[in-house]
């Protein structure tokens, strides 16, 4: 449930990198696609003004740009194996929704604006919203340790335990082993019985030191703000949040999304799309960290709400213009997710540019729906992508990882890296055995376990999850970070890091932003 393959609780990390290579093959012809173009103004009218696919305002760029956009995004969908996607785009002032493709193979619907969809690890940014709103109600306090909130709060290091912060839960440096997907049940309780089970997770690193990715941690902050609310956590994000910025095809529970137009999952078997119904469901207990289900509509409009001025589309003030600014700055450490990150402010990723401006990012991942979402606050640009399979993981990359639409919409890219040969003895040090774990629905304890070599200059090897194994490689730019590679040697178009210890030796590999803790190939620690 992140920016990137993430959810191991359903595929593993074999599954979420073969995503990348799906086959190329043609799907039956798409439904007419709908386009509603419209000047935005933050907090602004969201009716449609029409359905020709070109903007009343840009002068002819805006048309342009989106008729390429349209066309890069229905060759993908070929190529990708996507059955429906549906994509916003606010480019200075100016906003463009489009739906592409059909909601199912099985029962062919045309996707439009309004067709809901899991938006997976988005769904971090409106429990740290959420927050922010207690937080000016004077009920929390960002530097304050969770336990003023939770006395009960453990994980299994009690120095960690009273030490870390509310802030370190959203930044994703609280420490502890963050890929815990145990399921408790539908009742209202299911994530306080969650928190209260981590008390098991182990400590990787200390608190506030190393940015991992945390999905246990944004169940704790769910849980401080159902304490700090009275309710549950989905009742009370709608009321601080989703309700009064009119999100109305954004919801947490799939018998409140009866009547909506659905984006159903689905996989990708031999060069097919295939609707598996399996894929759908998502455990209460990680609703703060992947569960709501929404619109791209709804998503440019939350998009619009945090490049604004923190009003309501009534005139309500939700959020001061400083809540809203410091939620993309002061992040924690920095590191790679996908991409190559200055950290995560609350609950935002914060992405460098070659050129300067700072990219606010999230997306999610769950089985069969792959979302983008990106804001280039100084370029007034932002970007959302939803789709309904899992070959919408490479188009993701495509669109929000690489340059293409960085580069025409908001005029930014990403920070130069090209791949280099290093000499074997410069090498030496990332060889080895490197080992990860996570927590599966039943509670069950499971390893990934990767082997890297030396090859050719570059690193490579072999990983195995689940029973499964694949090839990869990394083609380092400089000291400690790399170009992912697939099994043809390639880049694939994301980036990973290596972490060291107070040592100065490689202590991790950072990976989708998971350690993987570095061992030698007879076991002991590095």
């Amino acid at each position: 449930m992140s920016e990137g393959p993430a959810h191991w609780s359903r595929r593993g990390i074999l599954k979420a990198a073969a995503a990348v290579g799906c086959a190329t093959v043609s799907l039956a012809p798409a439904a007419a696609s709908t386009a509603s173009p419209r000047s935005a103004v933050s907090g602004g009218d969201t009716g449609d003004t029409g359905d020709t696919g070109e903007t009343g305002g840009t002068a002819g760029r805006g048309a342009a740009l989106f008729s390429e956009l349209d066309a890069k995004i229905e060759e993908a969908m070929k190529a990708y194996v996507i059955p429906g996607a549906a994509v916003g785009v606010l480019l200075n002032g100016e906003e463009y929704v489009k739906g592409y493709g059909i909601t199912s193979v099985d029962n062919p619907v045309p996707v439009d604006g309004d067709t809901v969809f899991r938006v997976g690890s988005t769904t971090k940014t409106f429990t740290g919203t959420t927050l922010m709103r207690l937080v000016e109600q004077g009920k929390v306090e960002l530097d304050a340790p969770v336990r003023r909130y939770l006395p009960e709060f453990a994980v299994a290091d009690p120095d960690a335990s009273a030490r870390v912060t509310v802030r370190q839960l959203l930044n994703h440096s609280a420490g502890w082993l963050g890929d815990d997907y145990q399921e408790f049940g539908p009742g209202d309780d299911a994530l306080a019985r969650f928190v209260t089970s981590m008390a098991r997770l182990p400590q990787l690193t200390p608190p506030g030191e190393v940015f991992a990715y945390n999905n246990a941690g944004l169940c704790v902050a769910g849980r401080i703000i159902e304490e700090l609310t009275g309710t549950t956590y989905e009742a009370a994000v709608r009321k601080l949040v989703i309700d009064p910025l009119g999100l109305d095809h954004s919801r947490f529970f799939s018998d409140e999304i009866v009547g909506f137009k659905v984006a159903a999952s689905h996989n990708v078997v031999d060069g097919k799309a295939v609707l598996d119904p399996a894929f759908w469901p998502l455990p209460r207990s990680l609703t703060p960290t992947g569960g709501l289900i929404s619109s791209v509509r709804d998503q440019l409009s939350w998009a619009r709400f945090h490049l604004g001025n923190g009003t309501a589309p009534d005139g309500t003030r939700l959020l001061s213009r400083a809540s809203l600014a410091q939620m993309r700055s002061r992040p924690g450490p920095g590191g790679t997710l996908v991409v190559e990150l200055d950290g995560m402010g609350v609950t935002w990723m914060l992405r460098p540019t070659a050129q300067g401006p700072r990219i606010v990012q999230h997306g999610g991942t769950w089985p069969g729906q792959i979302s983008g979402f990106l804001m280039v606050p100084g370029r007034g640009f932002a970007l959302t992508l939803l789709t309904n399979s899992e070959g919408g993981t490479r188009l993701r990359d495509e669109l929000f990882t690489e340059d293409w639409a960085l580069s025409r919409f908001a005029g930014v890219t990403n920070r130069p890296a090209t791949a280099t040969t290093f000499s074997g003895r410069e090498l030496a040090p990332y060889e080895g055995r490197y080992m990860a774990q996570r927590i599966n629905e039943k509670g069950a304890m499971e390893d990934t376990v990767i082997e890297v070599d030396r090859l050719g200059g570059r690193l490579g090897g072999t990983q195995t999850s689940q029973g499964q194994t694949g090839e990869f490689g990394v083609a380092l730019c400089r000291k400690d970070f790399g170009l992912d590679l697939g099994p043809d040697g390639k880049p694939i178009g994301t980036r990973s890091d290596f972490v060291r210890g107070p040592d100065g030796k490689v202590a991790w590999w950072r990976y989708h932003g998971r350690l993987h803790r570095h061992q030698t190939p007879s076991g002991p620690a590095n």
